[in-house]
């Protein structure tokens, strides 16, 4: 949900992390602020890879209209429309969907994947893997921002933690997305003081939850 880009393992992983550059949830993550509405036809169930291209196409369009819209990047930039930066995406989601050490669901509604999300095990350097969970990823499509699609996705999230014996997440925010950052706050994540570099001089903020 906070909508940044990134999952894999190790090598695919940390391309999942740095290229979604994190996870929250985007415009699209932030789909809905505090109160956004459960959507009466909507549900989550573990995503496969018959599921990839259209993980990738939610992906694609949340990062960019969170990236452009709200973050004032340029939407021509290599990394949001060039071909290889699309393929780099496709290849770090069908990674994240056949690894054994992560975690990903898809969100359907009216019989298509509008939202997605990638968790496992914390990869964050100041947090323990054995106790924290990290949410790498959550993506909503823009034309379902507001309709509850991001909190489905954040309540598989906690059910990964209680599944796992984790008692604790961790997620990046980019410092750009105000929307991701309320969508996290009135779930109880909190900023807890590390960040690292994000596009443009900007930076991406990590948040913890405690359960």
């Amino acid at each position: 949900m906070t909508s940044p880009d990134g999952a894999g393992v190790p090598h695919s992983h940390d391309h999942l992390m740095l290229c979604w550059e994190n996870v929250g949830v985007s415009p699209s993550r932030t789909s809905s602020d505090h109160g956004e509405p459960q959507p009466a036809s909507a549900h989550v169930h573990e995503a496969t890879l018959a599921d990839v291209d259209q993980l990738t196409e939610v992906h694609t369009q949340a990062r960019t209209a969170y990236y452009t819209a709200a973050g004032g990047l340029d939407p021509a930039d290599p990394p949001l429309s060039s071909p290889e930066a699309y393929a780099e995406r496709r290849a770090a989601w069908a990674n994240a969907v056949t690894s054994p050490k992560l975690f990903t669901v898809a969100a359907v509604l009216d019989g298509r994947i509008v939202g997605c999300a990638a968790m496992g095990p914390a990869l964050a350097g100041h947090v323990d893997p054995a106790h924290v969970g990290q949410l790498y990823q959550i993506h909503v499509l823009p034309d379902c921002w507001g309709r509850g699609i991001g909190g489905l996705l954040h309540d598989a999230f906690v059910t990964y933690l209680h599944r796992t014996g984790r008692s604790g997440g961790v997620l990046e925010a980019w410092e750009r997305n105000a929307r991701a950052q309320r969508f996290y706050a009135a779930r109880g994540w909190r900023a807890d003081g590390h960040s690292r570099p994000g596009p443009a001089t900007t930076r991406y903020l990590y948040y913890q939850l405690h359960r």
